[in-house]
């Protein structure tokens, strides 16, 4: 029969208006109808935003911005051309000829002031703005290729927006010894979804509080609104995180991707005082500075951008050179953090690199919005190039050291020590290792209940300690690696990472279980001091016994991959709720706190029933969630049996909930606070020296070889370097 016969008949013609309808149909309904769906199942909001320092210029009021942006910009430029060694008065005379000239007036400008004033743009409007020039971006790939992006598309799907991966690439093994997202059923993974001890909550029941706080320097029942959340280190502007994104279907609607704060990234003058909690008729979200004066101001991305949130996480909000948290709001400013998450700040006063000028996009080089973490990784923290190298290698190739004389001793070093293991000698001193959440503690001064810190250092041995590491980690961030001699005596989750022995610390341990005791008379200080210093021992005997068979048949095979050599790793442990429901030999469903609830009444079980309430935790207690993620997530925990859907609140009570240190602590990489002068020898070589060589898994002999008394009467190695001919300074 005719082909075009048969098209015509009206039986296939019926057929297929039929089909095309119900196309038109489905699309609309994705289109329309899933969103609303969504929101509702997820108990999640979307609106129109608004910002109210999005303002409209006039003419006289663009170029008066503009006059003084310009003027700013090459003042800056001439005082870092003239030296400053000479007369004031003279200095000050060349830098005004020098801000003067016509080329410091063409090429210090700020580019977009010319954009702006050609296009008519009197108001900055987030990437509605950006994208009338920028709709797509031209990226730059490793093997020298060049591909054209969708510039919204591509943002939207970087891990800065999206919070979590669902595709491979994670160095981060399960405890059952499967690679994290290398199979068939892949699960989103990241921030989103991962309640950590460090901030005591995940980012679904976290994103933006407001916490009415009460300071001992106000009057007597005035409080003050505070911020806080974990959207305030995330580029979206919205009531939630990217939800969405973590789905098996759907996009974030238009509204959620309008916004995007492009600014806090590409903006030299950006106002973090902006960067508060606000409330509108749709609930909480964080606002941003959409000021023109900060679009004008756009640029290359800088270290200054990257630490407005990175320095949080870094140095900690105590820093003293975080220039963030010297601009915690104009109102509800935000709350400062007290102990630093990993203490290893990036600034040219405790960095020898960012004192040499290097640029966090020099070594993280970045694929569109698409930013490179390294090949390396302890966490759940997703990567969205896991194949791009970010090493000290890529620059220093392995053999490092050639200014001394003992090159070539030093050099030796680099087959089993990484770089950072000399050069990162000590952590912040306000670096946390110990926190309890479940006992607060009263702080006056900002007048809010906060998570007691029990333990803070930044000495090796205390605060971090030295592991082998291949490059691979555990779902708990664990680090993973052997050394090489191959023998199953090294064993970190049943011994150094899962045990305190320092005296030292389980002095001030059980000093500050003493001091809670005032507060919580139900403490047994010695059980306490126990449960924070041997975490193992809140196993039962068969737990325990599942565990070390777990680590030897599921993450040997891991921990011999490849090559190891010793890196140093801060060392974290919390005290949190956990759902005892969905237990293993590594630990149970650590339980989130609503922060408001938390802050201010420090009544820890209600601010976890109020977190837990969250419409998107309920939904994780329900089969679709148990079939789509957490059954997977739950077996790479090292939970048998799969997800346990007993919901934990009942009639308002908690059910199985108990509170728990976590069964090991946490080991975080530390790759910033790089110093130029490593360790000496005997700092690690003498018998009381940093490294615990018999944990390390080295033999009697090799021992005895490694703490030779021949060696340590060697010059130092820093005495030596001093001694050699020294060269100009560079980067270590």
């Amino acid at each position: 029969m005719n082909p075009i016969a048969t098209l015509l008949d009206p039986r296939t013609k019926r057929r297929l208006t039929i089909g095309a309808g119900v196309l038109v149909v489905l699309a609309l309904a994705y289109r329309f109808l899933y969103p609303v769906v969504f929101n509702a199942y997820v108990g999640k909001t979307n609106a129109p935003l608004t910002y109210e320092s999005s303002q409209t210029l006039t003419e006289a009021e663009f170029e008066a911005l503009a006059q003084s942006l310009s003027e700013e910009a090459r003042r800056l430029k001439a005082e870092s051309v003239v030296a400053e060694d000479q007369d004031p008065f003279a200095r000050q005379v060349k830098v005004e000829m020098l801000m003067n000239t016509e080329s410091f007036i063409r090429d210090t400008q700020p580019s977009h002031i010319k954009y702006f004033r050609e296009a008519g743009i009197r108001q900055y409007e987030g990437p509605k703005t950006c994208l009338t020039c920028h709709a797509t971006i031209e990226v730059d790939h490793p093997d020298g290729t060049r591909s054209t992006v969708d510039t919204l598309d591509d943002l939207v799907n970087s891990v800065h927006f999206k919070f979590q991966s669902s595709a491979g690439g994670f160095s981060t093994y399960g405890y059952d010894g499967r690679q994290v997202n290398a199979g068939p059923h892949k699960i989103p993974v990241g921030k989103i979804d991962r309640a950590c001890g460090i901030p005591g909550s995940f980012t679904w029941t976290g994103w933006a509080a407001l916490v009415a706080s009460r300071p001992e320097h106000v009057e007597e029942g005035e409080v003050v609104l505070r911020s806080e959340g974990c959207g305030q280190c995330h580029i979206g502007g919205n009531y939630q995180p990217a939800t969405e994104k973590m789905m098996p279907v759907g996009d974030v609607p238009s509204m959620a991707k309008e916004g995007i704060d492009c600014l806090i990234c590409h903006a030299r003058d950006y106002d973090m005082n902006q960067r508060v909690v606000i409330r509108d008729e749709y609930g909480l979200r964080w606002d941003q500075d959409r000021s023109l004066r900060a679009a004008l101001t756009v640029g290359p991305i800088s270290s200054e951008t990257c630490l407005r949130c990175h320095q949080h996480n870094m140095g900690g909000d105590v820093y003293e050179h975080n220039a963030a948290a010297q601009a915690l709001g104009y109102k509800h400013q935000r709350l400062l953090h007290r102990g630093a998450k990993r203490g290893n700040p990036f600034s040219p006063e405790d960095d020898a690199h960012a004192a040499a000028g290097i640029q966090c996009t020099d070594c993280h080089r970045p694929e569109g919005h698409k930013i490179p973490r390294g090949r390396m990784g302890v966490d759940l923290v997703a990567n969205d190039l896991p194949d791009k190298e970010v090493s000290c290698e890529t620059c220093h190739t392995q053999a490092p050291h050639n200014n001394s004389r003992d090159k070539a001793l030093l050099n030796g070093h680099i087959a089993r020590l990484a770089c950072e293991t000399c050069h990162i000698p000590r952590l912040e001193d306000n670096n946390v290792v110990l926190r309890d959440w479940v006992h607060p503690t009263w702080d006056a001064e900002e007048g809010i209940w906060e998570p007691t810190d029990v333990y803070r250092s930044g000495e090796p041995g205390k605060g971090f300690t030295y592991l082998w590491f291949n490059g691979n980690g555990t779902f708990l961030a664990n680090a993973l690696g052997n050394n090489p001699n191959g023998a199953d005596t090294y064993d970190p989750l049943m011994q150094q990472i899962a045990r305190i022995d320092d005296p030292e610390i389980i002095a001030a341990v059980r000093a500050k279980a003493i001091e809670l005791k005032a507060q919580y008379p139900d403490i047994d200080v010695e059980r306490y001091v126990q449960m924070a210093t041997d975490p193992l021992s809140q196993l039962s005997p068969e737990m325990l016994e599942r565990r070390r068979a777990m680590i030897q048949a599921n993450l040997r095979a891991a921990m011999n991959d490849g090559e190891s050599r010793i890196y140093p790793f801060k060392l974290f442990n919390a005290m949190m709720y956990e759902d005892m429901s969905n237990q293993g030999p590594f630990g149970a469903m650590i339980l989130p706190f609503d922060y408001t609830t938390y802050y201010e009444t420090g009544d820890t079980q209600a601010a976890v029933k109020r977190a837990i309430q969250d419409p998107i935790v309920q939904r994780m207690y329900q089969e679709p969630f148990k079939l789509y993620m957490m059954d997977e997530f739950m077996a790479y925990f090292g939970v048998s049996g799969g997800w346990k859907t007993i919901y934990p609140l009942v009639d308002g009570q908690l059910v199985n909930v108990e509170p728990h240190w976590m069964r090991q602590m946490g080991t975080l990489m530390v790759n910033h606070g790089i110093q130029r002068q490593g360790h000496d020898c005997a700092d690690c070589h003498a018998p009381n020296g940093l490294m615990d060589f018999e944990l390390l898994g080295y033999t009697p002999e090799r021992i005895a070889e490694l703490q030779d008394p021949e060696l340590l009467r060697q010059p130092p190695v820093n005495e030596t370097m001093a001694n050699a001919e020294t060269p100009a300074p560079s980067v270590p």
